[in-house]
């Protein structure tokens, strides 16, 4: 897993600049499913969703400082439990308070939430404040290393290490080892061999990157409001394209620390019998449409990259039916024999997925957290797109016709059945409103707890999780 990594900006998804042969040889040996999906395109809840195998509103994982403490059944915890080794390297963005059981045999080098809190001045969700901070992004765009960028060599080391040494003596029944990266997530700081594949005169602006392209919609104000990130560049296009390189950068570093383990795992003689899966926590939107992180439901952010390659997979295949993090549940189950629970799951094995199966099943993507004033829930079935806002119009997207989301089609006429019928098959998984009151309710609770709005604002904004043995960077 990689954190917050475009699915479109991989050269195997057809990106015009992109450099990543390890991940495009691993799709040319697998499937790639092209309409993939997080739980929620932010880190805490993205991550608690690909663990437990299900959505936000039915595990109550909200938002940065909400995180998976292990009191939902994992798929690490069930194979576990049946004996397998479980081994995870690298960001869980978990609670990982002592006594927290996660449902790993072991965690090396994790990253969790900041003591077990995360986040807290996210749990702010009416009268939001400006992020501070947010000039980062902009100013520190550029080659270099950073501590993430030194925490993904570790990640990368540690992870050859265990595939050679330890992996060995685990032969009496399957293991899983999860190794998770941070990149190509921000500070957008990229080694300068990753960084220079990139000249700036080459990096286009982002799409509908010009104030008067941007799209109008209150939720996207309400976001931007709190997470100014692209005002850090005050207009400047060479900065911008400077940040794009940075991030390709990024993109191009973690690729070839896959490769990496991908090499290792071949080194072990355990390519031939091992499933691999490499997707993201969740996307990013890289200068899209003026925005810049995660957090909204565009292609950009709430799209992940997700290919499966090894025994029984179909080499050089695509699959365009929606697929979801959720569907990662069945399939790690289904791969050491272990039987899928029944209660509540509406996960898919993508095996079945790439068989033709399910053609017409639906997905569901949720955000309840920063920046956002009310519940926001994106369903995906076929070629559309819906994204029912609580407190705002919806939108509507033919993703067959309109690929790169140009065309709101919620206030067409045409569109007026279409539009009803994503709504009504919206609420056969979760009544949004609902969701929404509910969501407030736990926040409103975990802000008293930690003292108030005045100490959220006073405890700063975290910029971003510090990598082990790092300071919180905090403004």
């Amino acid at each position: 897993m990689s954190d917050e990594h475009n699915p479109r900006a991989m050269g195997v998804a057809g990106h015009a600049l992109a450099q990543t042969p390890h991940l495009d040889r691993l799709a040319a040996r697998g499937t790639r499913f092209t309409s993939a999906y997080c739980t929620s395109p932010i880190c805490v809840p993205a991550r608690a969703g690909f663990a437990t195998g299900k959505y936000p509103h039915q595990v109550g994982y909200w938002d940065n400082a909400d995180a998976y403490e292990g009191a939902v059944a994992s798929w690490h915890h069930l194979l576990r439990a049946r004996g397998h080794r479980m081994v995870s390297i690298g960001k869980l963005h978990f609670r990982g308070l002592p006594g927290d059981d996660h449902g790993f045999s072991e965690e090396l080098l994790p990253m969790h939430v900041v003591e077990g809190i995360g986040d807290v001045k996210g749990l702010i969700r009416q009268d939001i404040p400006r992020r501070n901070g947010y000039d980062k992004l902009a100013k520190l765009a550029g080659p270099g290393e950073s501590p993430y960028t030194r925490y993904d060599r570790d990640i990368a080391a540690r992870a050859q290490i265990w595939l050679r040494e330890e992996a060995p003596r685990h032969r009496e029944r399957p293991w899983a080892l999860f190794v998770s990266f941070v990149s190509p997530h921000f500070p957008l700081i990229a080694p300068p061999e990753f960084y220079d594949r990139y000249p700036l005169e080459r990096v286009p602006l982002p799409k509908q990157y010009l104030a008067a392209e941007r799209p109008e919609h209150p939720y996207l104000r309400d976001y931007d409001a709190c997470m100014s990130y692209d005002a850090g560049f005050g207009g400047d296009h060479e900065r911008v394209r400077r940040a794009i390189a940075a991030y390709l950068g990024l993109v191009s570093f973690m690729d070839d620390n896959v490769g990496k383990v991908l090499r290792a795992l071949e080194d072990a003689g355990l390519a031939g019998d091992t499933r691999v899966v490499y997707t993201s926590d969740h996307g990013d939107n890289v200068g899209a449409r003026g925005l810049w992180g995660k957090s909204t439901m565009y292609e950009e952010s709430a799209g992940v990259p997700l290919i499966l390659a090894g025994p029984g997979v179909p080499a050089g295949a695509r699959c365009a039916t929606p697929a979801s993090h959720v569907d990662l549940f069945p399939f790690f189950l289904e791969c050491a024999g272990v039987p899928v629970p029944s209660d509540g799951y509406h996960g898919i094995s993508p095996l079945a997925l790439a068989a033709g199966e399910h053609a017409d099943r639906a997905v569901l993507c949720e955000y309840h957290a920063i920046g956002s004033t009310g519940g926001i829930a994106m369903l995906r079935k076929g070629g559309w797109k819906y994204v029912h806002c609580v407190r705002y119009r919806p939108q509507l997207f033919d993703l067959e016709n309109d690929p790169e989301e140009l065309v709101d089609l919620a206030g067409d006429p045409a569109c007026r059945a279409t539009l009803a019928a994503l709504e009504a098959e919206l609420r056969r998984f979760c009544d949004p409103e609902e969701v929404d009151a509910r969501a407030k309710r736990r926040q409103a609770g975990l802000l008293a707890r930690y003292g108030g709005r005045e100490a959220a604002l006073a405890r700063g904004d975290l910029n971003y999780t510090p990598a082990p043995g790092q300071a919180p960077d905090i403004n």
